[in-house]
């Protein structure tokens, strides 16, 4: 069937809606979230796009790629089992590339360190959840670079053995945030939740061991690649749940700027103490330039209610001899516009270089604000 076919979601508890979503579609298909099935035209359609909050929902096929670079002979690493969102991710920024999957981020970023891939790729911030602080304090514990980012739209279903029925499920399984952000209707279907290491795992489980009274909550390409029936459709609680990736390589950035593409330029500003005061003169060496900055994250490991959370270990690539790792207890993330080497951008660097302990440039690419829906 065509790979962005969308089954009509069955009821569920005697509800024929999942989420706010008719099973009464045009042709026996659901229509999400506002957007027609099969990439068809449903409401708010414009120039045969789909726009949601002022992005572009792009209706594509990992099998024909996405807006991203051609990826014949490139391996990138990502977390998960086959049918993983990131490996998905991965798929669309390059298309052609290989996968190989990891048990853990270390492990993906590891395999690029020792030149067992060429990229690896990795979840940082979500509509839903925020930054990854965790993912980020990985990324800065390597020598590595970001190339490429991405957006995806993350679409939940509910997956279950061929011919169980949503009344005969007793467990649902899944990575924690995928039960997470699927709460209320799990609470609709009063079953138990288990999380497991990931969603993609979670089906492989799911399918390996013949589980008839289980769920898992995965993407609908999961299911097509498993071999499973789709039970619900669009279960996440917020309808706009977009996970932004990055891809990383070891420097420098095998991947130049177009010249007719938009650069954005990440960094991470650490420093000892004072948290505020840097915070404002962070804004003002970008503003006093007319600089814009899409992300400013401030992270505070000293003080505050509770216990302190470790301080953040990032690696000096810069230091002399081999690149050692440091301690710091502030971090700022930064994303600003501009390419790295754009004489405003290195002015604002050198100047917030004057207070800060420490600066370090994580990567100049193409910024790409499509939202890429895989469905």
């Amino acid at each position: 069937r065509s790979p962005s076919f969308v089954r009509a979601a069955r009821a569920v508890n005697g509800a024929p809606h999942v989420n706010g979503h008719s099973k009464k579609a045009p042709n026996g298909k659901v229509q999400i979230n506002g957007a027609g099935a099969d990439g068809k035209k449903g409401p708010g359609v414009i120039n045969g796009k789909t726009h949601v909050n002022g992005h572009d929902r792009i209706h594509l096929s990992v099998t024909t790629g996405g807006g991203g670079q051609d990826g014949t002979g490139l391996r990138v690493a990502y977390q998960g089992a086959p049918g993983a969102y990131s490996e998905f991710a991965a798929k669309t920024a390059l298309p052609g590339c290989e996968t190989v999957p990891c048990r853990a981020f270390a492990d993906a970023l590891a395999a690029v360190d020792r030149g067992l891939v060429h990229r690896a790729i990795l979840p940082v911030e979500s509509t839903m959840e925020g930054t990854a602080l965790r993912n980020y304090d990985l990324l800065l514990r390597h020598d590595l670079v970001v190339a490429q980012e991405i957006n995806l739209f993350v679409h939940y279903c509910l997956l279950a053995m061929p011919g169980v029925r949503a009344t005969e499920v007793r467990r649902v399984i899944s990575h924690p945030m995928a039960l997470a952000h699927c709460g209320r209707a799990l609470a609709r279907l009063g079953v138990d939740r288990e999380p497991v290491e990931d969603t993609a795992g979670a089906v492989e489980m799911l399918r390996s061991n013949m589980m008839l009274d289980t769920a898992a909550i995965a993407s609908p390409r999961a299911a097509d690649l498993y071999g499973l029936d789709v039970l619900a459709h669009g279960l996440q609680d917020e309808s706009w749940n977009v996970t932004r990736f990055l891809l990383l390589s070891k420097p420098p950035s095998p991947v130049p700027v177009p010249v007719d593409a938009d650069a954005k330029t990440s960094m991470v500003v650490a420093h000892r103490g004072g948290s505020m005061a840097v915070v404002l003169k962070v804004l003002s060496a970008f503003s006093s330039r007319n600089i814009n900055m899409s992300k400013l994250e401030v992270i505070n490991n000293e003080g505050g209610v509770g216990e302190p959370r470790p301080p953040v270990m990032i690696l000096d690539t810069g230091a002399r001899g081999a690149p050692t790792l440091r301690a710091f207890p502030h971090v700022l993330y930064v994303d600003c516009e501009g390419a790295a080497d754009d004489p405003l951008v290195r002015e604002a660097i050198k100047e917030i270089e004057k207070f800060a302990v420490f600066v370090r440039v994580l990567g100049c690419y193409a910024a790409d604000t499509n939202v890429y829906d895989l469905q």
